[in-house]
């Protein structure tokens, strides 16, 4: 009789609280994939953050019970940064509706630095590190009625060809309505101390064959928006092509270009020139690159153990936004030790002539376990003590100007992310307080705080607005001004009134509208519109 013939049949519930309900969690599906007997016994539940602790708490107990002759009830939680505080209320919750479940933990935020954290005071069980085998093998031994199970578990690591590919699990709804995350390689071979995968130093790849077999089931099946979770997915020139070269297949054989959408991350030094041809034959829209910069501070990248070229990094940064349909995320960090308020201010300027899609402005976090924190002493790192921990001060950023930053990153989202004000920015940007962008913009965002006291609920309109007056204010012409952000307004789609605008909108909405009421008579009659 085998192992699996013996146990009683248990009820294993896989959960995690997610940011979004278009998130699915890849690393719950891992664990589901490589149940192996015990997965006709194993669900997935899925909730996001703002779902309601009660009602949370009501779904799993009710999965439970679906299983009414279930024995041993497991749940394991996956904990993230951003989940941690909600799921340790579901637990504490769950454990009050029904304390005989065994509840396990894995993920980032419970792998590290465990002394003290509440959560991990609930739990029976934490999986630390890789869980993908060693939450199938602890649940073999609590079903099995083994005592000797220890609270804390090192996961084990095996190699990955011995670890199952989750792409199956990924149902119809999910690859209709919430993004792919896929993954051809796990690991970072750099040191980056601001980072967890500064432990991993190294990279450990999927066999490459089988993992493109899985994404031409993935693709085959409905999906079309592919997130890539690999940290460094350029890193290897042929693999890189490999995967892009597939996708390039799936569009030349009829695929509208506006249904594929990739997302990678990228080294931003290492483009070589076989990876810009695969690179340049993508049409608009189907790409988009994650590109980490964080610093173009020399002595701050010494610092925190970053190997980057720089002017590689800008060359080829120049050459995505010149010669290639990339839409390009360009990542900062703020708060770096050693970082000042006036270089990061020289880093931003550098990186915003170099126009990236979108610049992405961040924080400092103390991420559990990552080796910044050494730089505390030294570089008078002070972080939160909650989630998401981010630095509050530095030796060389009091708490005033970090919020200042805070602030300006909110309203940078909000305005030159969102590309409703394409046309506007760069009156915004380029004419202030001198030549540099970031001072530029963080004069308008000093004055939008005084004005409105708020950085979120902000209409386009009231945006809109906003900028009317600053430039106004400024010394621009009036009516440079109300041309530009006319031309955004309308390009973005918005059907408000902005006030600065209500003159001219009437006349022009009235036309827009006889426009589509026009394309929607030659639609019917089978008319193309222009240019088609």
């Amino acid at each position: 009789m085998s192992e699996s013939q013996v146990y009683p049949q248990p009820a294993i519930v896989l959960a995690t609280l997610n940011a979004k309900f278009i998130h699915a969690s890849l690393g719950l599906r891992y664990l589901l994939a490589n149940m192996g007997e015990l997965r006709p016994f194993t669900t997935l539940r899925e909730f996001t953050i703002a779902r309601a602790v009660e009602e949370i708490v009501e779904d799993l107990l009710a999965t439970f019970d679906a299983q009414a002759e279930a024995g041993l009830r497991i749940v394991g939680f996956g904990v993230y940064l951003w989940n941690v505080r909600q799921t340790e209320a579901v637990i504490r919750r769950l454990r009050e509706r029904c304390p005989d479940i065994r509840v396990v933990l894995g993920g980032p935020e419970v792998s590290h630095e465990l002394d003290g954290q509440e959560i991990v005071t609930l739990a029976d069980h934490v999986i630390t590190g890789w869980g993908d085998v060693s939450f199938p093998a602890l649940c073999r031994k609590l079903i099995a009625g083994r005592n000797s199970v220890a609270k804390v578990v090192v996961g084990e690591q095996p190699p990955l060809d011995q670890i199952a590919l989750p792409y199956v699990e990924y149902s119809e709804a999910d690859l209709v309505h919430r993004l792919v995350y896929v993954e051809a390689s796990r690991g970072c071979p750099f040191n980056c101390e601001f980072c967890l995968s500064a432990l991993d130093r190294t990279v450990w790849r999927f066999d490459l064959e089988c993992f493109l077999v899985e994404m031409r089931n993935l693709y085959e099946r409905g999906a079309r928006h592919f997130k890539f979770v690999d940290r460094t997915f350029n890193l290897k020139t042929e693999s890189a092509v490999r995967i892009l070269r597939f996708f390039l297949e799936r569009l030349a054989v009829g695929t509208e270009s506006s249904e594929l959408f990739l997302h990678f991350e990228v080294v931003p030094d290492h483009l070589p020139e076989r990876l810009r041809e695969t690179i340049a034959l993508f049409p608009p829209g189907v790409l988009q690159f994650e590109v980490g910069v964080q610093s173009f501070n020399s002595a701050v990248q010494q610092l925190i153990s970053r190997r980057q070229d720089m002017a590689r990094s800008e060359a080829n940064l120049r050459w995505l936004a010149d010669q290639s349909n990339v839409h390009i995320h360009a990542d900062l960090i703020f708060g770096l030790p050693g970082e000042t308020l006036e270089s990061f201010a020289q880093g931003f300027d550098r990186l915003y002539a170099l126009k990236p899609h979108e610049i992405q402005l961040g924080v400092l976090k103390r991420l559990r376990g990552v080796p910044v924190i050494r730089h505390s002493e030294a570089y008078g790192l002070v972080f939160d003590l909650e989630p998401p921990y981010a630095v509050r001060e530095t030796s060389s950023l009091d708490r005033e100007t970090i919020e200042r930053f805070i602030r300006l990153a909110r309203y940078w989202d909000r305005i030159a992310n969102s590309g409703r004000f394409k046309v506007a920015m760069p009156l915004l940007l380029e004419n202030g307080v001198g030549e540099s962008p970031f001072y530029n913009f963080l004069a308008f965002s000093d004055w939008l705080w005084k004005r409105t006291g708020k950085t979120c609920r902000l209409s386009p309109e009231s945006l809109t607005d906003a900028l009317f007056d600053y430039l106004v204010e400024r010394g621009l012409p009036r009516r440079q001004v109300e041309d530009a952000l006319l031309a955004d307004y309308l390009a973005s789609g918005a059907r408000g009134s902005p006030a600065t605008l209500k003159a001219r909108l009437p006349k022009l909405e009235i036309r827009e509208r006889n426009r589509q009421k026009l394309a929607s008579r030659q639609a019917a009659h089978g008319v193309s519109g222009p240019g088609r």
